[in-house]
């Protein structure tokens, strides 16, 4: 008379910040963003991969800043507007890139919906989930996977040089 032994599905109910790339709207768990802040002057830092757009100053701390449009493989539109979110991924506090923030939205277990499969080689595995709610579909991201733990060392590799 156990309780179930099958693995649990953690529930993806929760907030939300929600911003934008382009027309698409994204979500990120609220607990896992640290501030919002504007744009900044980012330092290039040679032999980084192509999504890291460099590091900033932050109050005295060197963090990397990744462009989600670069890493999400999304046409760059020249003039557009930028902000960063401070967020905590995988232990390394990293600015995020987005054409601009949106709004803070709860959203309930049962309006969130499992990433579709595309097919081979289409990758949706840093996706918590769909999000459906105020009548809008939102790409739910798990900032924990969007970066590979290998673009996680060279990044700290790159700060490493760069401090």
């Amino acid at each position: 008379m156990s309780t179930a032994t099958s693995p649990t599905v953690d529930s993806r109910a929760g907030k939300y910040l929600t911003f934008f790339l382009s027309n698409e709207e994204y979500g990120l768990e609220i607990l896992k963003v640290s501030e919002i802040i504007g744009m900044q002057p980012i330092t290039r830092v040679p032999r980084v991969p192509e999504f890291v757009r460099g590091v900033i100053n932050l109050r005295g701390k060197v963090i990397p800043i990744t462009d989600l449009r670069v890493k999400f493989d999304m046409p760059i539109e020249e003039g557009r507007d930028e902000v960063i979110i401070v967020v905590q991924m995988r232990g390394v506090q990293t600015g995020l890139v987005v054409d601009r923030v949106s709004e803070v939205v709860a959203i309930a277990d049962h309006e969130v919906e499992d990433a579709p499969a595309f097919g081979a080689g289409i990758r949706t595995e840093f996706l918590l989930g769909i999000g459906k709610t105020g009548g809008r579909v939102k790409l739910l991201v798990d900032i924990d996977r969007v970066l590979e733990s290998t673009e996680v060392a060279a990044i700290e590799l790159a700060l490493g040089s760069a401090s």
